[in-house]
């Protein structure tokens, strides 16, 4: 009990009121952090995104140091083993990880410049098939590439080149050179995008000024152009690189029979052959190969100095006049924009018509697509539409796709709200740091770690091993950055004050949410959702562990058959993923409705 001195003035009895008001004030307080609906959201969000994008991570990396298992390790880093399980495959992937990202900042900042600075003909044509390579899967790219260059090295069928009697080398048809070419071929869509992105913002007058006082083109191009250009540059380069050094398709349609390994397809046999452990110390090993990368392009990024090009008063866009030149450099700019487009597309459509690829564009037939079983043809394979277990396939990789576009938009919609509403505190730099954790980590890694985290049951819960549950988790978690980057676009231009009026009516936050910002922002959500439903359904990497015959999907049969030698059944099946992959992107994009300044007079 307080006692309390008297006093005439009654001084003592304020203070005690005094005291017991600010006692309750402080456990209001405490009670309002700590039981807040807003911090119970940062709180519910950051453990749904510790469950599905760290807990695998972790998984993975505490499977290494578990008992029995330190040796995969020496195993892998230094033994006799080392050189063929490591040594050998990390050296492929650097030169692959460089000669792509050169390879693809060359061609596409080419023709970014060409588009964006310069009066080429037909420049909107030619950006727009620039950004196109993108959306075909790297796995058709290299069916189309065998279509052609096949010789007889590895036997089963050869390819239009050498049934036409040239004779294809083996550096041609096989190994590092066809698949720096492949890789190349899909990822120069990213480097064209970021840098006729960043040479749009080239202010006119800056360039003129420089004329003007006597500058050359080459002093123009070293002094201006190149250090605007200079972190769109690097950021290019870096994801190129994370891109070819985690990609699986290429190198194991082009290098894995003429036994060159890189250390995406060096995992996937790992775990494959039952090698569990020394498969996930190359998904680490890989992880922070991509990630150093990654990291030291933003570093070089974030330490150079501001070239500001963007200010208050409105730049006028001039282009450089190509004279003689003109002609030369579209038809070189449209070359490759038809041989990364058009031609593995034809390709592709025609192999999946003729009865061999030496002869693509003879005796067309459409028994590999409706054709019934037929002993004679193809040992008996039914076309694939004759096929249960491709129609089953094709409903699995359709339903995954809508169900992973779905739960990827929902969670990325939560991640992107919580984001928007609040920027600063611990939780939400934590989400923010989780949620794009996934960029960093190859899709054939992240794969590896939900195998040796839901492989295995997990006290009472079963293993989710060859289930639906499985894929959509695994896909959900891998797709959550283009979620919540989409989200967080979208739910940016919802004026905060509309949900704070709800809220004030006494509205709650599920009700906020579906009532207020979906409505609102659902034709950026839907685009959003249409982005990841494409990504899954024409990706390999990220499923080709995760695949079971009970659980079958197209890419991965269209892998399947292409490693088996049924080439025609897998150009095939890369069309109909080719075609879903392609429509719902265009569609996405008119959803979208981005500017795009390289396209615009």
């Amino acid at each position: 009990m307080i006692r309390v001195p008297p006093s005439p003035s009654g001084r003592g009895a304020s203070a005690l009121s005094d005291i017991l008001m600010s006692t309750q004030s402080r456990n209001r307080s405490f009670k309002d952090a700590f039981l807040s609906p807003g911090l119970g959201l940062k709180a519910a969000v950051l453990v749904l995104l510790t469950a599905l994008v760290a807990a695998p991570l972790l998984k993975v990396f505490g499977a290494t140091l578990a008992p029995g298992a330190w040796s995969a390790w020496s195993d892998v880093l230094a033994s006799n083993l080392s050189r063929n399980l490591f040594w050998l495959p990390l050296a492929n992937t650097m030169i692959l990880g460089a000669g792509v990202a050169t390879g693809c900042v060359l061609v596409g900042g080419f023709l970014a410049w060409l588009v964006v600075m310069t009066d080429v003909p037909f420049r909107r044509t030619i950006g727009l098939l620039a950004t196109l390579p993108f959306m075909i899967p790297s796995f058709a790219t290299a069916l189309a590439w065998g279509s052609l260059f096949r010789n007889a090295r590895v036997g089963g069928q050869i390819g239009f080149l050498e049934g036409l009697g040239f004779s294809v080398p083996d550096w041609l048809a096989w190994g590092m050179v066809p698949t720096l070419v492949v890789l190349m071929a899909h990822y120069y869509s990213l480097a064209f995008t970021v840098i006729a992105a960043a040479l749009a913002t080239v202010n006119s007058d800056l360039v003129e000024a420089a004329q003007m006082t006597g500058a050359g083109r080459r002093r123009i191009f070293l002094g201006i152009v190149l250090p605007v250009a200079l972190p769109a540059l690097v950021a290019g380069a870096s994801l190129t690189f994370a891109g070819a050094v985690s990609n699986f398709a290429a190198p194991a349609l082009l290098g894995l029979p003429v036994r060159m390994q890189t250390l995406a397809t060096r995992l996937y046999g790992m775990i494959e052959i039952g090698q569990a452990e020394r498969g996930y110390v190359l998904a680490i090993l890989l992880i922070l190969v991509s990630a150093f990368f990654l990291w030291a392009g933003n570093r070089v990024i974030s330490g150079r100095r501001s070239y500001a090009t963007i200010t208050g008063k409105g730049g006028r866009s001039k282009r450089f006049a190509l004279g003689t030149a003109r002609l030369p450099l579209f038809v070189a700019a449209a070359s490759i924009c038809v041989l990364t487009t058009v031609v593995p597309v034809v390709i592709l459509i025609a192999s999946s018509l003729a009865p061999s690829s030496s002869a693509l564009f003879s005796d067309w037939s459409l028994h590999y697509w409706i054709g019934a079983s037929d002993p004679a043809i193809a040992r008996g394979q039914a076309g694939i539409w004759n096929n249960p277990l491709i129609l089953s396939a094709t409903g699995v990789t359709v339903g995954l796709g809508v169900t992973v576009a779905f739960s990827a938009s929902l969670v990325g919609l939560l991640v992107a709200f919580v984001l928007a509403r609040s920027r600063s505190g611990f939780l939400s730099a934590a989400i923010n740091q989780i949620s794009f954790l996934p960029l960093l980590v190859p899709g054939i890694a992240f794969g590896a770690a939900y195998v040796a985290l839901l492989g295995a049951p997990i006290g009472p819960l079963p293993a989710l091993y060859g289930t639906f549950l499985l894929l959509v988790i695994a896909a959900t978690a891998y797709l959550v950055p283009f979620a919540v980057q989409t989200g967080r676009a979208v739910i940016q231009q919802v004026s905060g004050d509309l949900d704070e009026s709800a809220r004030m009516t006494g509205a709650g936050f599920l009700r906020r949410l579906f009532a207020i910002t979906v409505p609102l922002a659902i034709r950026g959500l839907s685009a959003g959702a249409l982005i990841v439903f494409v990504k899954i359904v024409r990706d390999l990497s990220l499923v080709v562990l995760l695949f079971t015959p009970t659980m079958p999907l197209l890419s991965v049969l269209a892998y399947r058959y292409a490693s088996d030698g049924f080439t025609q059944f897998a150009n095939a099946l890369t069309v109909v993923v080719l075609v879903i992959s392609v429509a719902a992107t265009l569609f996405a994009n008119r959803l979208q409705a981005k500017s795009q300044p390289w396209l615009q007079s």
